[in-house]
């Protein structure tokens, strides 16, 4: 049963934050309005579609995304104006211990980390599938892949110089296909390839082919003193081929946060797909997986901190506290992008890069609590 401490203390968190989010988010949405404007004119992009396509899950992707540090200020704030006006004062005096202060806190806490995990697992995956289709259609840049390698089912391993989107062409297209023994059968090159949209229809200009067929009897081979298998070796070379490959474009040029729009399930089953090709970018993928339950929680150590560093009532006033809660919030932001930075780049478990600034904030946490005035 709520106490009159708790319902005030919950209203408290719950409307200083939504009106914080409510502030911040506008704004980054006129400044976004401000940058994109002229592409949305120029690209002749709906108002319905701005709206309802772009801005509706513009807000709740980046309002999701900031929400823990908008929780962590607002608890600062408001915890540190009710110490300057002495209401934490009485609360302490009355006998209360501080835990029993600290309950509804997290209350409001655990309200605001269960809306961010359904938003993370089930809401935002679609719209930002609506976003992205979005900025694809109206704005963004160009799509840039150099130097792609990579292992599809089949013992196929393809390798291309380059491919834009603005052009759909990759240059410098090879396959190579091995059969069980790891032995090369079928080798393509070609100066380009193209492939019709949403099909495995392939048009290849400039083509040579290798095609190797390995006989069952062994031959000696007298300069090494060994014995190998005889070869078949069949030479093609054309100036256009069409022909049908086993995998889309889609598989061999991905933007970075494709991963962004896809639900749990289906960017687990990506990251396993993209780790049998060999794709250099899983961690990145990982990261965004794990991140989705991480964020969430870290709302219970920004809340702890907030409150541990707020209740005093102090000298210089809210802007003491403020000053000091961004200062946290800067070193938080700075541990989570190191162990990123980490995770894609020294080979550092995606899981540890995501989880490791909240188990230092959480040790911090604690000891800022101990220390707190009681």
């Amino acid at each position: 049963m709520l106490k009159i401490l708790d319902r005030y203390i919950i209203r408290k968190f719950l409307s200083t934050f939504f009106f914080m989010l409510g502030v911040i988010m506008l704004l980054a949405m006129v400044f976004d309005v401000a940058e994109r404007l002229p592409e949305f004119i120029h690209n002749q992009a709906p108002l319905r579609a701005i709206v309802f396509d772009y801005y509706f899950n513009f807000l709740l992707y980046y309002g999701n995304t900031f929400s823990s540090m908008i929780i962590f200020i607002s608890v600062i704030w408001f915890t540190a104006k009710m110490a300057q006006e002495a209401e934490i004062i009485p609360m302490l005096n009355s006998g209360r211990p501080f835990t029993r202060i600290l309950r509804p806190y997290m209350i409001a806490a655990t309200i605001l980390m269960l809306m961010s995990l359904v938003l993370n697992h089930f809401v935002l995956p679609r719209a930002n599938r609506v976003r992205l289709d979005f900025e694809e259609s109206f704005y963004r840049d160009r799509l840039l892949v150099e130097n792609y390698h990579a292992e599809f089912p089949g013992n196929e391993l393809v390798h291309y110089g380059s491919y834009s989107s603005t052009e759909s062409i990759i240059n410098d297209f090879v396959i190579e296909r091995y059969d069980n023994k790891n032995r090369l059968i079928h080798f393509l090159k070609a100066r380009t390839a193209e492939v019709d949209s949403g099909t495995t229809n392939w048009h290849l200009t400039d083509v040579f082919e290798r095609k190797i067929t390995y006989l069952d009897t062994l031959k000696p081979d007298l300069k090494l003193h060994t014995k190998a298998f005889d070869q078949k070796i069949q030479l093609i070379e054309e100036h256009k081929k069409d022909t049908v490959l086993p995998y889309h474009i889609d598989d061999m040029a991905i933007r970075e946060n494709i991963a962004e729009a896809m639900t749990y399930t289906e960017l687990r089953a990506f990251i396993r797909k993209e780790k049998e090709k060999g794709n250099s970018n899983v961690p990145s993928f990982e990261i965004e997986l794990y991140q989705r339950t991480s964020y969430p929680f870290a709302t219970y150590v920004l809340t702890l901190i907030g409150v541990s560093v707020s209740s005093r009532k102090k000298r210089g006033g809210i802007g003491i506290n403020i000053a000091i809660g961004l200062l946290f919030v800067f070193i938080y932001i700075f541990a989570m992008k190191v162990t990123t930075v980490a995770a894609t780049t020294v080979g550092f478990p995606p899981v540890a890069a995501v989880w490791l600034p909240n188990v230092i904030f959480g040790i911090l946490a604690i000891f800022l609590y101990r220390i707190a005035p009681k």
